[in-house]
């Protein structure tokens, strides 16, 4: 039976229709997988962005706690510099008075001299800083300090006729009075007493950020040489001005081409002899002074000692160990030369034999020398009494424990000791 004309037209129709959803479904199938994996992709994306930004965050975070740091240290330095400038800056000044002996005239003249003497040594300096124009934001602050050692200074000034003792004590008194800051300090008999104090003067207070120029008095003669080297390799000798005594600077002054401050008529133009250093003889009644192979005045005891030959000595116990004394004696007054003068700990008064100073020689040699100890040269080389190196040598015990008192860095040396 044949199929009618309208009927094949609705097939058609039909199939087209049917055609035309069967390619949009898979058209849409199509695009909604494509979303959903755009979809992931964006998901992906957003996850990254939002790490990113928490890293951004917290990156931040520590840039303003360090930033909010760095703002309080600021604020610190800003108050430790207003602080500091509120306090008096240092100009100093350091002479060696056995090598810059004050004018005779001054000296005669007693306390008056002394004071006329500060008040030149202010106005100098007062001129020099205004010469140099020098600005400080503070205040200044001037100190002198002087040391001496004022037996031996007082027996030079008669011995040349230049002054007596009474007028040498006067004067002291009268520049130690002009200025609370005005500074006399005795050093005792030593030879290098006065040397090592300045030397350790300097070494000090170059460091302070508060001193503004140190004014060093040290005479003609080099024996500051080393000190102004070291110094020099500190690179602390910008703050140094050399205080010219004499007519005529010494070699490192010219060396490191020190400024040179003179001031007229203060200081006598001429070496004074003998050396103003030289240690007289112990006074110990019954004693007689040997030297040591350091070359030191040590005393020792006659061979038959009885009771009248020390009425000013103190004898020892022969039963009991040096050290187990009380005071027990001072290793420096019998072997090299103690400063502490009354202010030491360790007695000055026993009367020691030969071998009981052997034996305190070789006690002492025992206990570290301080200097090296810390690092330092010991400005008494091969003469002092202390120990130089460790006893127990290389192989020394307590060295790998750590506790070897020893601790310089040349202490336990495999090198034989100097002479």
């Amino acid at each position: 039976m044949a199929t009618s004309p309208v009927a094949e037209v609705s097939q058609q129709l039909w199939d087209e229709t049917l055609g035309r959803l069967l390619n949009l479904s898979s058209a849409t199938v199509k695009r909604n997988v494509d979303l959903e994996n755009r979809l992931a992709e964006l998901e992906v994306e957003l996850a990254v962005w939002k790490q990113a930004h928490a890293t951004a965050l917290e990156g931040a975070d520590r840039e303003a706690k360090a930033l909010k740091g760095r703002l309080a240290s600021l604020n610190a330095q800003m108050a430790s510099m207003e602080t500091f400038m509120s306090q008096s800056l240092l100009v100093l000044c350091v002479i060696d008075g056995d090598a810059c002996i004050f004018n005779d005239l001054l000296l005669r003249q007693g306390h008056e001299g002394g004071r006329q003497a500060a008040q030149q040594l202010t106005r100098a300096v007062a001129d020099y800083l205004t010469s140099e124009d020098i600005h400080v934001l503070g205040r200044l602050s001037f100190w002198v300090t002087i040391y001496f050692n004022k037996a031996v200074l007082a027996g030079v000034l008669e011995r040349h006729k230049l002054c007596s003792p009474e007028q040498l004590d006067a004067f002291i008194m009268g520049f130690s009075q002009s200025s609370p800051r005005f500074i006399l300090v005795d050093v005792g008999y030593g030879k290098d007493a006065t040397f090592t104090k300045i030397t350790e003067y300097l070494q000090t207070y170059l460091r302070f950020p508060q001193t503004q120029r140190i004014f060093f008095g040290g005479g003609q003669e080099n024996t500051y040489a080393p000190t102004i080297a070291a110094l020099q390799n500190d690179g602390l000798l910008g703050k140094v001005a050399y205080l010219e005594a004499c007519h005529g600077s010494p070699n490192y002054a010219q060396k490191h081409r020190l400024p040179i401050l003179t001031v007229d008529t203060l200081f006598i133009n001429q070496r004074l002899s003998p050396p103003l250093r030289t240690p007289p003889p112990l006074n110990i009644n019954g004693l007689s002074p040997i030297l040591t192979s350091g070359g030191l005045p040590t005393p020792h005891s006659p061979s038959s000692l009885n009771m009248s030959s020390a009425t000013n000595g103190r004898l020892v116990d022969p039963t009991l160990p040096l050290h187990k004394h009380s005071p027990p004696p001072c290793n420096e007054f019998y072997l090299m030369s103690c400063t502490k003068g009354g202010a030491c700990k360790y007695s000055h008064d026993y009367v020691l034999t030969p071998d009981q100073l052997a034996t305190l020689a070789a006690n002492a040699k025992k206990a570290p020398c301080n200097f090296l100890k810390n690092g330092l040269q010991c400005p008494y080389g091969d003469r002092c009494c202390w120990g130089h190196v460790c006893p127990n040598g290389p192989k020394c015990f307590h060295l790998s424990k750590g506790k070897c008192w020893f601790k310089g860095e040349s202490m336990h040396d495999i090198s034989p000791q100097s002479p």
